[in-house]
């Protein structure tokens, strides 16, 4: 029986390793599966010895194997409660419902551990090997079935709006818990809850965390941002260039220059693309070049900027703004004739940092704030697209949640006075690895 507990704490390690050593993750779910790794790791070693412990009761001391056990035992508990926490935060990523169990789930976890130090452990010996038993097992049992009654509940009520892989994944790893916790109880002496604990991490690592995939995302999201690059509008060019074909034959040379200068500036920093994430600077400064052009093809289009100054060494994914103002002016302004205002501001805020793009253009048409809200919370589920009118902020949105983490993005609001305004929530740092 050692043998299975060594060769699965084995496993693990080699999982944790490349786990740890792959491209690091600043999101909440990803830091949650990162505890949970570490947990079983530890869960597993006290597996280990507790079987070893328990099956030789005539030579270890009483007081060594009652400590053990209750490290073992406590540590499942944990574990199973640190699985619903992966499941309640993936849920509600998919969902965008708030996760209402957390205080009770904390709670529970409170009282089982209490009950684990506090309650006197007994234990049964028998021919085929030795088992701890009496009251004291009820702790470990009730949590464990507490957590995935939750789990159950959380993927049954949500099943629609859950990413068919990932209920998949989630019902795989609830079905082997059960089976394993049924056969542990039909079976004391088997021992086998490490091997339950063991396939539902393997289970979501496989599927949903391995750095593979990940790889893979961030490679089509970077493609995706590369293709819409390439699709800088010809209109754009071809009315800038005739712009400056305009401005030579009214205006002398060095307006001529000074538009040229801006359009190189904005196709040389547009091509960038060897790094996802750039300063807030090199993005605004981007952004100024696109703009000061289109205030030059508008003359009744006005630009202001209102950026903390303490703000332009941070991070933020690369490409993000230029769409998002363009977006304001061929769906906003454009209505207008182009004569408004787009506000760019920066600021620090209790989440992280919240950069803004408002318009005093025409607003939503009917139905559309709906439609774009219901595409930004689903993005995950929306298919790449390289052609239409939402491709920008789609890919935003995409690359913002995979770089920055999904608590992080982007939305819209209507201005009471009229026109939009995109919000972009980044975390606040000033390097992502």
């Amino acid at each position: 029986m050692l043998r299975m507990e060594i060769a699965l704490f084995l496993v693990m390690v080699f999982v944790a390793s490349i786990y740890f050593s792959a491209e690091k993750h600043y999101t909440q779910l990803h830091r949650t599966f990162s505890l949970l790794l570490v947990t079983v790791l530890v869960h597993l070693v006290l597996d280990g010895v507790t079987v070893y412990t328990v099956n030789h009761l005539e030579t270890v001391p009483r007081f060594l194997n009652d400590a053990v056990h209750r490290l073992f035992l406590g540590s499942m508990v944990l574990v199973i409660y640190l699985f619903y926490q992966y499941i309640a935060i993936l849920v509600q990523e998919e969902t965008g419902k708030p996760r209402r169990l957390d205080r009770a789930a904390r709670i529970f976890l409170a009282v089982a551990e209490l009950g684990n130090f506090l309650l006197p452990i007994s234990y049964t010996v028998t021919p085929e090997g030795n088992y701890s038993s009496g009251l004291y097992m009820l702790v470990p049992y009730c949590g464990v079935a507490f957590y995935l009654l939750l789990c159950a509940g959380l993927l049954t009520v949500n099943w629609r709006q859950i990413n068919q892989k990932k209920k998949i994944v989630i019902g795989a790893a609830l079905c082997i818990e059960f089976t394993v916790c049924t056969l542990q109880g039909l079976h004391h002496t088997w021992l086998i809850s490490g091997m339950g604990i063991t396939l539902m991490t393997l289970s979501f690592y496989l599927t949903l965390e391995n750095p593979d995939i990940l790889r893979a995302e961030l490679t089509e999201q970077k493609m995706s941002m590369l293709y819409l690059k390439s699709q800088v509008n010809p209109h754009f060019l071809y009315n800038t260039l005739d712009t400056i074909r305009i401005q030579a034959q009214l205006n002398g040379d060095k307006t001529v220059a000074d538009l040229l200068m801006r359009l190189v500036d904005f196709f040389r920093l547009s091509v960038k693309v060897d790094r996802q994430m750039v300063d807030l600077d090199d993005e605004l400064e981007l952004l100024e070049a696109y703009l000061e052009l289109m205030c030059c093809r508008y003359p009744e289009l006005r630009c202001e900027y209102d950026i903390d100054p303490d703000l332009g060494g941070a991070q933020v994914p690369n490409f993000i703004l230029q769409p998002i103002v363009e977006n304001s002016l061929l769906h906003g302004l454009k209505n207008k004739g182009y004569r408004g205002e787009v506000r760019i501001s920066a600021q620090k805020t209790a989440a992280g940092m919240e950069l803004q793009v408002a318009d005093t253009g025409s607003g939503f048409a009917e139905g559309k704030k709906a439609a774009i809200d219901e595409m930004l919370l689903h993005y995950a589920k929306q298919p790449p697209k390289l052609t239409g009118r939402s491709i920008g902020i789609l890919n935003v949105q995409k690359r913002i949640k995979l770089l920055c983490g999904r608590e992080y993005g982007l939305w819209y609001t209507e201005n009471p006075t009229g026109g939009v305004t995109a919000h972009l929530l980044l975390p606040l740092q000033e390097e992502l690895k």
